[in-house]
């Protein structure tokens, strides 16, 4: 009783100490948790200390409870160089592997998700361990929380998911969030387990999560807690409490969590007042102690080459040469090749997407796979894309590889969050690496309209920690994939439907990988340099067969991010005239950013201006007709013979 006593105290003295540091100008802004620490304190002293926590802004007692080093915190918080984020990061949006708490982004829903991962990791292994996530009764509003309760419940995942109903969200009281009578009864919507409790009284907590997670571990299955609570004061310091009546302030003081177990403890004789005082006077002279440490610590000293570098996860890839013999293989059944080759060498490795199982994908690629590698490893999906690339990170905290099948690249746009807020950033945050890759069937030609066609790439290169890869062979498309698979970091893996059956190319067996970031030079020539890749690098072909008096380098990209800029730069200072060629929209498209470098880079060994080929600034339409006019290749030979007589 008195560890608990003292387990609740700290958060507590830790935000009386933060706000006065508010008020003086040492510290930019705070989110508080006064009047909740019950169920941080609660619930995390009833889990392992090896199984993982998600927490969100009002957490503190999580931090406190898996015994983070005050000083080391307070760094943190404070955005010095010795903390958790080196500076990068502000208050709790920051994770520790040591401590197993997972840093929460400020979208909030989308950690439910990373939840779900973690879970299926421990299920996958046969560790009898819980996840335990975090919502406010606001987040509880985002798509998110419906993706990451459903896919928990389909799967049988061990996680359990706690709503702090605290009544406000930021402001918003619960008649304008939610009609349902209480948020507990949306387990029974999932046909999950669901319980509501009293989120003040930390004994009621401490035992309800410990009974719910012993028997989670023995029965793995999803479970709903709510808990209901205050917050008593604003959403941050400088919102204030304006729409909260002060009937209601004054009734939820009277259940302040840590006076109410202080008074249990004195009713009960379970302790002195003296004691309290004591326990009180040791604790604000350790946080004082600490927190004052933090403060005289340097700031974090600028260095772009560190920063950048942290992007990422560092990754030197292995030698892997092609191997035996070449087979003419299609460049669908190069992709299929290079999946199961992954499957069969990375043990660890999970492939998950809608229909990839019995059905094999719609584009047929995964056919077989389930019957080679089991359910398990080769997993069917709800529609649910932001859930399904959440739970890849938290397959990846738990130390698994994954790889996700979009079923089309346009519904990327439905995990935009999670890709770009949660795989991009993850490392350079708080060292958690992603090791994903996303497959994208792209591109248009195929007469799909607008919704299938959409060329994406762009979008993403432009989002620092992501790598994206667009084969243009049935070769390089294995060997790409086996490559991203091996590297550490998110790979957005880009492959174009319109080859899919129409390409055959030689493909060497076995296991092999093709670099990632180097372009390949396809032929060189010294009148223009074209830079594409995908689909384009065929449609240069095309023309350049068709007429062999044009002396020019055909250069495939092949990776969009990073840029393999030395070949670029070498390639056009050799023929003195560029032109960009993409299939994506051209405005904003990759053409851009290469045009770019050209003109900064090469500007000297230029006899021409640099051109950029691309495809009509619409949706993509339907009509065959409309499509090919559309699309890049009408324009291209014509902007290339212009180029060529500049």
């Amino acid at each position: 009783m008195l560890s608990l006593y003292q387990s609740i105290l700290t958060p507590r003295l830790i935000e009386e100490r933060m706000l006065l540091a508010l008020r003086q100008g040492k510290l930019s802004k705070w989110f508080s948790g006064i009047g909740q620490e019950a169920i941080s304190v609660g619930a995390t002293l009833a889990l392992d200390e090896d199984e993982w926590i998600l927490p969100l802004h009002r957490n503190l007692g999580v931090f406190t409870c898996r015994n983070l080093p005050l000083q080391r915190l307070f760094s943190q918080l404070l955005g010095k160089a010795g903390g958790y984020s080196h500076g990068r990061e502000r208050s709790f949006h920051f994770g520790t592997r040591d401590h197993h708490i997972v840093g929460m982004i400020s979208h909030l829903g989308p950690q439910l998700c990373v939840a779900d991962g973690i879970a299926l990791a421990h299920r996958l292994r046969r560790q009898s361990k819980v996840t335990m996530v975090f919502s406010g009764e606001g987040g509880t509003s985002q798509g998110d929380f419906h993706e990451a309760l459903n896919l928990a419940s389909v799967w049988d995942l061990p996680v359990l998911f706690v709503i702090e109903n605290n009544g406000y969200a930021l402001s918003t009281p619960p008649t304008q969030q939610y009609r349902c009578r209480q948020l507990v009864d949306r387990a029974q919507a999932y046909g999950m387990e669901g319980h509501q409790i009293d989120g003040n009284d930390l004994l009621l907590v401490h035992r309800t999560v410990q009974e719910l997670t012993r028997s989670m571990r023995e029965q793995p299955r999803p479970v709903l807690l709510e808990c209901l609570t205050f917050r008593m004061r604003g959403h941050e310091e400088a919102s204030g409490t304006d729409y909260v009546p002060d009937q209601l302030t004054q009734q939820w003081a009277a259940r302040d969590p840590v006076l109410q177990f202080e008074n249990y403890l004195l009713r009960e004789r379970l302790i002195q007042a003296e004691q309290c005082e004591s326990i009180r006077t040791q604790l604000s002279e350790r946080i004082s102690t600490a927190f004052e440490a933090a403060l005289e610590e340097q700031p974090p000293a600028p260095d772009p080459k560190r920063e950048t570098q942290d992007v990422y996860r560092a990754f030197l890839p292995g030698p892997r040469a092609t191997c035996g013999a070449a087979r003419e293989l299609r460049y669908v059944d190069a992709i299929a090749e290079g999946m199961r080759l992954a499957m069969q060498h990375h043990f660890d490795l999970v492939f998950m997407g809608q229909d990839v199982a019995e059905y094999g994908g719609v584009f047929k690629i995964s056919k077989g796979l389930l019957d080679e590698f089991g359910a398990e490893r080769v997993r069917n999906t709800p529609l649910c894309e932001s859930a399904i690339v959440g739970a890849t990170l938290g397959l990846s905290v738990a130390g698994m590889k994954s790889v996700m099948e979009m079923q089309f690249a346009d519904f990327a746009s439905c995990a935009f969050n999670q890709i770009i807020n949660n795989l991009a950033k993850s490392h350079y945050r708080w060292g958690q690496n992603a090791d994903v890759v996303i497959r994208l069937p792209s591109g248009g030609s195929v007469g799909a309209g607008p919704f299938h066609s959409q060329s994406l790439e762009a979008t993403f290169a432009h989002i620092p920690g992501l790598k994206i890869v667009y084969p243009a062979f049935p070769d390089e498309a294995k060997g790409m994939l086996l490559a991203a698979v091996e590297d550490p970091n998110p790979v957005l893996y880009f492959e174009h439907k319109a080859l899919y059956r129409r390409l055959k190319g030689p493909v060497p067996d076995g296991y092999y990988t093709t670099p990632l970031g180097v372009a390949h030079r396809l032929r060189s020539g010294d009148q223009v340099t074209i830079i594409t890749y995908g689909l384009g690098v065929h449609w240069a072909l095309e023309v350049l067969d068709a007429n062999p008096e044009i002396r020019a380098t055909l250069l495939d990209l092949r990776s969009l991010l990073p840029l393999d800029v030395q070949a670029i730069l070498e390639a056009v200072r050799a023929s003195g005239k560029a032109l960009v060629l993409h299939e994506d929209t051209l405005t904003g498209g990759i053409g851009a950013e290469v045009a770019a470098l050209i003109a900064h880079h090469c500007f000297e060994y230029l006899d021409g201006p640099v051109v950029r080929c691309g495809s009509l600034d619409t949706p993509v339409p339907f009509a065959r007709e409309l499509e090919q006019d559309f699309l890049a290749k009408a324009r291209f030979e014509q902007q290339l013979r212009e180029l060529l007589a500049y």
